[in-house]
């Protein structure tokens, strides 16, 4: 995983809390990145259908309540569908480890993402917030 996860959060978590400064500029400030990555972000959002843009128009909004937003929502909209995990493709199948690595790996690797995925699916845009504001005191 690279860290369009966190960016694809932080950026949601500045339009919930400051729609009228949401431009691809703006935010980039935020996250301390260009603005190009802010945009290539947001269109990741928006095919996912939690955000919407105008194009020409600076500023996005959510498109539903940040309690109605999941981090497993967010996760899924910058890394689709696929496991975090990733198996190497030709171990070599007469060596006893190379034979049975992916078994082995598929099985333990399918219950740590199954366990992220409850706990991402639990946590709320809300929820980020509430603690983002508690943190800024």
């Amino acid at each position: 995983m690279n860290s369009q996860y966190a960016v694809a959060v932080h950026v949601l978590s500045l339009i919930s809390q400051f729609p009228e400064h949401s431009s691809s500029a703006d935010m980039a400030l935020s996250v301390g990145t260009n603005p190009v990555v802010i945009r290539t972000v947001a269109g990741q959002l928006r095919r996912a259908g939690l955000i919407c843009t105008r194009q020409g128009v600076a500023g996005a909004s959510l498109t539903r309540p940040a309690a109605q937003i999941t981090l497993l929502d967010v996760y899924r909209a910058v890394n689709g569908e696929g496991s975090v995990f990733r198996l190497h493709e030709r171990p070599h199948p007469n060596c006893p480890v190379g034979a049975n690595i992916q078994a082995t790996l598929e099985t333990r690797f399918g219950r740590a993402q199954a366990a992220m995925e409850a706990e991402l699916a639990r946590t709320t845009l809300a929820d980020v917030m509430s603690d983002l504001v508690s943190r800024a005191g």
